[in-house]
């Protein structure tokens, strides 16, 4: 056996120690999550848990049913519980792609503590479904909350900048950046700001490659789009 296939042998036998750690780790922690349930059937808070957990693992149609059961059990109970439920299954309808779902659900979230996160959520489902107007709508609510939210920023930065308000969106970003001095998607989107708004991008960008260089690598093409946007501009 030569040298190249001895290193990919063993790099081979790694990934899969690796699978398999990963694998018995997920089966302990659904044991666990299950035995919960079975100990403690009356708290909705184990069925919350181990739905979410579900959707980690990309089991949506067994999350759905979970918490659809838990809903069942307990929405007549507590309002708290009817809200926490809700807003589980609307991130697994989210989490599946099922945007029209997952706004049914997060709209009938009516509890204090849990508005902010239901109107952020709200925002990125519509964003999702390239609705930015109305994605602005929520999370400008979101924001009215917690001014200073890095997360729900960013998601107005976004949704400005498909928009086509990229002033507007600058500002948002400028807060996240601020909020998060090492958010490499906020330096990137700021960069393309700055360029819209004929500003020094290039500091942006490099920021952008060293905090996050996997989103700037799947995002520099739209770098070429907005350059030849700017030349037609200009023309």
């Amino acid at each position: 056996m030569d040298e190249n296939t001895k290193n990919m042998k063993s790099q081979h036998d790694k990934i899969e120690q690796e699978r398999e750690l990963k694998q018995k780790q997920a089966d302990e922690t659904l044991h666990k999550l299950v035995k919960g349930i079975d100990e403690h059937p009356h708290d909705y808070r184990t069925y919350y848990e181990l739905g979410a957990f579900l959707v980690e693992l990309h089991n949506y149609t067994q999350a759905e049913e979970l918490m659809m059961k838990a809903l069942g059990l307990f929405a007549d109970r507590s309002k708290k519980a009817k809200n926490t439920l809700l807003y589980g299954l609307g991130n697994v309808y989210y989490s599946a792609g099922d945007f029209d779902k997952a706004i049914e659900q997060f709209s009938k979230v009516n509890d204090d503590k849990l508005k902010f996160d239901a109107y952020m959520m709200l925002a990125q489902s519509y964003m999702s479904k390239d609705d930015y107007k109305r994605a602005v709508v929520f999370a400008l609510t979101a924001q009215g909350m917690r001014r200073q939210n890095p997360d729900i920023n960013y998601i107005l930065g976004e949704s400005l900048i498909a928009l086509g308000n990229f002033k507007e969106a600058a500002g948002f970003l400028d807060a996240v950046i601020k909020a998060d001095s090492k958010n490499g998607k906020a330096y990137f989107e700021r960069g393309l700001t700055a360029m819209m708004n004929d500003e020094d991008f290039n500091d942006y960008f490099v920021k952008a490659k060293e905090y996050d260089p996997k989103y700037f690598e799947k995002s520099k093409n739209r770098l070429a789009d907005i350059e030849k946007f700017i030349k037609a501009k200009q023309k």
